[in-house]
């Protein structure tokens, strides 16, 4: 923080089990990814190089030693793995995570039709040499999953050894755990909820009204996906209170303006 301010939450330090934000990468140059380090550095936990962008993107290698060296997770997008398990590649996914230094994966089903059993062994396999994420909900609009479907899928993840499970809402935040005009799915959110630590769960949330969604219901220090690298600062003050729409969220319930700008006034 530059200055001090009463009433801001305390949120928690890199590195970090809960406050998470990640950022989604999708194809970033070296340059920009300098100066979302430079602007954002202390605040970005996780880096996702989206979808399939790293098989095209330029100094990848060069990236993602920016990344680490800035003190930030990096792991390719779900949809990659997803490419390289459907060509029957799935060791060659693992080599190229280890070439490429890269400590952290992500294993989805969201384009594939992947045996829910079949993809708890993929995560158990990976979770043996990687800090594994893994998502659960279709990318598809218009696919609803049962909520009791989607409490077993996460519990069955995180004890194959998922460090989180990532509720799938794409880039565009307008399925999975939303509705497709971008509004959260309220009961399957708290049937979720009721089942698996808040602290557990990685929410896609790439519009502003589901991030301040879900610091309304959850706290300053709820986890975060999908964010754009220019919403980071934006984020984090939502997150502080320090934005319109989570104004009043950490001040005094009955607090009277007036009152307090005479109170100043007299302390001069």
């Amino acid at each position: 923080m530059n200055f001090d301010l009463s009433h801001i939450p305390q949120r928690t330090s890199k590195p970090r089990e809960a406050g998470l934000t990640m950022v989604m990468d999708k194809g970033l140059s070296l340059r920009e990814a300098e100066n979302l380090i430079e602007s954002s550095d202390h605040l970005v936990d996780l880096v996702k190089l989206g979808f399939g962008t790293s098989l095209i993107t330029k100094n990848l290698q060069e990236k993602i030693k920016l990344y680490q060296n800035a003190g930030i997770v990096v792991y390719l997008g779900g949809t990659l793995f997803e490419a390289f398990l459907i060509r029957g590649q799935f060791d060659d996914y693992r080599k190229l995570l280890n070439k490429l230094g890269i400590d952290t994966a992500e294993v989805s089903d969201g384009s594939i039709e992947l045996n829910h059993n079949t993809k708890c062994e993929l995560i158990h396999e990976m979770a043996k040499d990687f800090r594994t994420l893994s998502e659960v909900g279709s990318k598809e609009a218009g696919i609803i999953i049962h909520p009791n479907k989607w409490k077993n899928m996460m519990k069955a993840e995180l004890e194959a050894g998922s460090w989180k499970v990532i509720a799938e809402a794409r880039e565009s935040g307008n399925v999975g755990i939303y509705r497709p005009n971008g509004s959260a799915h309220v009961s399957l959110i708290s049937k979720i909820l009721e089942v698996i630590p808040k602290d557990k769960i990685l929410w896609e949330a790439p519009q502003k009204a589901q991030q301040v969604w879900f610091i309304n219901q959850l706290g300053a220090n709820v986890n975060l996906g999908n964010i754009a690298p220019n919403e980071m600062i934006p984020l984090e003050t939502l997150r502080l209170g320090v934005r319109g729409d989570t104004f009043f969220n950490y001040l005094p319930e009955r607090i009277d303006v007036n009152k307090v700008i005479a109170k100043a006034k007299n302390k001069k």
